[in-house]
C-alpha cells in the first residue's frame, strides 16, 4: 500500500460548497485543539508503516484517521456512532482536517478498524505523547510535572458474557457442529434441541439453589460435547487438510471439558477471545472481573490543566504489580521524554522490581523506611490516581473494550488515557475562552479617564 496523501490547507474558494472556517466558531475549543495538535510529527510516525510501490491506491489521510481515534475516545463514541456525528458535526471534520463541509462520509467505517491493527499500540502510543505535548505547550501542564508520578493498575474488562461452565460447554458445541456443517461434515447427532434445553435445565436448578440437579443437568452438557468431539475426530483422522481446520476449535472443546476450579494454568474464560484473563482485585461488589491488567500513571501533582494521564499500557499474564515496573518505568520515561525522580504506588507494589536506578525512587503505602516529611506529604497524594482511573472507565471507553484480540487490549488502552487528556484540553481551552471574555468585558465597562479641560 503506498504512502497517503496528506492533506494541507488550501485556502481555495468553491461556489457551491462552503468552507468550514467561514461557517464555523474559530475560537471554538476544538478549533484551537487541531490548531494546537502538531500534524506533521504524526504524519511522520504513523507513516513509517507504509510503503510506496507501482500500483498501490494510497491509504486515507493519517490527520483524517488520527482525528477519528482522537474524537472517539475524547468524547466516548462507538465507530458507528462517530460516522453519525462526524456528518453532522463540522468541527468534527475541520478537526480531521477537511476544508468544506461534507454532506457524506469520506471513509468507510470499518477503515478505522483497520488502521488501529495496522498502526498497533507502539505508535498509536504517538497521539498520547501529543496529547502530553500540547498540554505544555498551551500551560496546561508544565514539564517538570511529569518528574513526579503516580502508578497503579485497574482491570479492563473485554466485551464478553460472564463465564460459567454450561455456557462455555454449550457454546463449544455450537461453534463445533457449526463448524461441522460447513465443511460438510455428517454428524450422527447435534444434540441442538436436547442440548439447548439441558443448559435452561441448569441455569434454573441453580437458581433454585438445587445443586444436585444443576450437576447432573452439568454432566449432561459434557456428555453431549464429549460425543461430538468424538464424532468429528472419528470423521476428519487421517485428513491433514480439516485436520488443521478443526485444530483449534477441538482444542477449546477439550480445554472446556477438562478445566476445573481452582486448577493452576491458564483457562478458557471466552470463546471468541481467549485471552481472557480472570482478575480479582478484591473489590466487594466485583470480586472477579475478566479481561486484562492495565497500568495507568499520573502526575503526582495537579497541574493548572488537571490530572493528566501520563502513560497506560495492558499487562497481559495478570502478573503481580511489583513485577510491572520494570518495563513500566523505561516505557514512562521514552513516551514523557523525562526521567522520574518519585514513584508513587500502592501497598500492592511491595517487593517491586524496579530498574536499579529507580529503587530507591519508589514509595510503597505503609512503608516505614526512607520517609521524610516531604515524602509524607506526598504520599497523601497517591490516591489521585483513583479518580483518573474512574474517568477513563465511565467516559473515555476502559470500561468495557470492544477492540479484538490481545492487540486491542494493547491499544484500547493507550486511545482511552490519550482522550483523557484531550477531554481536559478541551476544558482547559474553554476557560481560556471564558476568562479572556471576562477580562474583556472589566475592560470595557471600567470608566474612561476624562480629559482635563
Amino acid at each position: 500500500m503506498g504512502k497517503p496523501r496528506e492533506r494541507r490547507q488550501t485556502g481555495e474558494q468553491d461556489l457551491f460548497r462552503s468552507r468550514l472556517d467561514q461557517i464555523i466558531n474559530m475560537k471554538h475549543e476544538l478549533v484551537r485543539l487541531a490548531q494546537a495538535i502538531d500534524w506533521p510529527v504524526l504524519e511522520a510516525r504513523f507513516g513509517t508503516v507504509y510503503s510506496d510501490g507501482a500500483g498501490m491506491p494510497p491509504p486515507l489521510p493519517t490527520r483524517l484517521m488520527a482525528g477519528l481515534a482522537i474524537l472517539k475516545h475524547t468524547f466516548n463514541l462507538s465507530d458507528e456512532a462517530l460516522c453519525e456525528r462526524w456528518v453532522e458535526n463540522p468541527y468534527f471534520q475541520y478537526l480531521c482536517g477537511e476544508e468544506f463541509f461534507r454532506h457524506e462520509l469520506s471513509f468507510d467505517r470499518s477503515s478505522m478498524t483497520r488502521w488501529r491493527q495496522r498502526m498497533g499500540e507502539e505508535r498509536i502510543g504517538a497521539l498520547l505523547q501529543e496529547s502530553l505535548a500540547v498540554a505544555v505547550k498551551t500551560g496546561a501542564m508544565k514539564p517538570q510535572d511529569t518528574r513526579q508520578v503516580i502508578v497503579d493498575t485497574t482491570v479492563q474488562p473485554k466485551d464478553v458474557m460472564f463465564p460459567t461452565d454450561a455456557k462455555l460447554i454449550h457454546r463449544a458445541r455450537e461453534r463445533l457442529v457449526r463448524l461441522a456443517k460447513k465443511m460438510g461434515l455428517d454428524l450422527r447427532q447435534t444434540y441442538i434441541r436436547v442440548g439447548k434445553f439441558a443448559l435452561i435445565q441448569h441455569q434454573r436448578y441453580a437458581h433454585a439453589k438445587q445443586f444436585k440437579r444443576a450437576g447432573k443437568a452439568l454432566r449432561k452438557l459434557k456428555t453431549y460435547l464429549g460425543r461430538t468431539v468424538r464424532d468429528v475426530e472419528r470423521q476428519i483422522a487421517g485428513d491433514e487438510q480439516l485436520d488443521a481446520i478443526f485444530k483449534w476449535s477441538l482444542y477449546q472443546a477439550k480445554t472446556v471439558i477438562a478445566q476445573r476450579q481452582r486448577q493452576r494454568g491458564r483457562k478458557i474464560y471466552s470463546l471468541h477471545a481467549d485471552e481472557v484473563e480472570c482478575i480479582g482485585k478484591g473489590k466487594a461488589h466485583k470480586p472477579y472481573e475478566f479481561g486484562v491488567k492495565v497500568s495507568v500513571a499520573t502526575t503526582l501533582n495537579r497541574s493548572k490543566g488537571g490530572q493528566f494521564a501520563l502513560h497506560a499500557a495492558a499487562l497481559p499474564g495478570n502478573p503481580y504489580d511489583g513485577h510491572t515496573l520494570a518495563t513500566v518505568i523505561p516505557d514512562m520515561e521514552k513516551m514523557i521524554g523525562n526521567e522520574l525522580s518519585c514513584i508513587m504506588a500502592d501497598a500492592g507494589y511491595r517487593g517491586h522490581n524496579a530498574p536499579e536506578s529507580h529503587k530507591l525512587r519508589v514509595f510503597t503505602s505503609g512503608q516505614k523506611r526512607r520517609l521524610t516529611p516531604a515524602i509524607k506529604r506526598q504520599m497523601r497524594r497517591r490516591s489521585a490516581v483513583e479518580p483518573v482511573i474512574g474517568h477513563l472507565k465511565s467516559e473515555h471507553r476502559m470500561d468495557r473494550n470492544y477492540l479484538a484480540g490481545e492487540q486491542g487490549d494493547a491499544v484500547n488502552s493507550v486511545l482511552a488515557a490519550a482522550g483523557y487528556n484531550f477531554s481536559l484540553l478541551l476544558r482547559w481551552f474553554r476557560q481560556l475562552l471564558c476568562l479572556f471574555a471576562a477580562l474583556f468585558l472589566t475592560f470595557q465597562s471600567r470608566p474612561m479617564p476624562q480629559q482635563p479641560a
